[in-house]
């Protein structure tokens, strides 16, 4: 008999048990979609088992980074730990419809309590929080989803030295913005997304692999890399 397919995901990795939780989740989910598939978790930084150490052991294998940009990971850990081996990476999750849908859903939906959250047409400004990166495609890939984001969005970044989330709030703040909202393009808890609750912001949308339609992401982009290179036995 052979042996199940696998969809081997590859996360960034965090410290936090929420996160950490929340990316296992979101792997449950996808193989409770497909139980034909073997659903393999492993890490490109911070937690085990990493990437290189799982590759060796699967077969008739799709990577899948659980990434929302083609940058070092997708690059470096990932490629160096298939190269040789003919197992297909596919796109990263990001950017795409799904994480827009998910961030303009959720910036309309109402607060836990009962309490409004801010929309993107009533709010006085909608900040598009991503991670940061110095890679110039990642960045500009960044700029068109805010500007696509229902009322256009402001680009900040949890790290780097550029466009600090806070540092955006507090200009809009200065400028007049009452009620303002951030838009986290975050896939998963952790220290990132724990600083868009202090940056002085009215809301926070919840992290993306929260949206049950990111698990369906996951399985179009494994797929996806199925039309143009099938592993052998697939």
């Amino acid at each position: 008999m052979n042996p199940r397919p696998t969809l081997l995901a590859v996360a960034h990795g965090t410290r936090s048990a929420a996160g950490q939780r929340q990316i296992r989740d979101l792997c449950a989910a996808v193989a409770r979609r497909r139980p034909d598939l073997d659903v393999r978790l492993s890490y490109a930084d911070v937690q085990q088992p990493r990437i290189g150490a799982v590759v060796p052991g699967v077969r008739d294998a799709v990577v899948v980074p659980l990434l929302l940009s083609a940058g070092y990971h997708v690059r470096v850990d990932i490629g160096d730990a298939v190269r040789g081996t003919g197992i297909p990476v596919t796109a990263p999750l990001g950017p795409d419809d799904v994480l827009l849908e998910s961030l303009t859903r959720h910036l309309a939906a109402p607060a836990r309590g009962g309490e409004q959250k801010a929309k993107p047409d009533e709010a006085d400004a909608v900040v598009l929080a991503a991670a940061g990166s110095s890679d110039p495609a990642w960045r500009e890939s960044v700029h068109a989803l805010a500007a696509r984001i229902p009322g256009g969005a402001h680009v900040a970044y949890a790290a780097g030295a550029e466009s600090r989330v806070a540092d955006v709030v507090a200009d809009l703040r200065r400028r007049g913005a009452r009620r303002i909202a951030i838009a986290a393009y975050l896939l998963a808890d952790g220290l990132f997304y724990r600083t868009l609750h202090r940056a002085g912001a009215d809301t926070v949308t919840p992290p993306l692999c929260l949206d049950p339609a990111v698990a369906g992401l996951v399985l179009r982009r494994y797929e996806s890399a199925l039309l143009t290179s099938a592993p052998a036995g697939m």
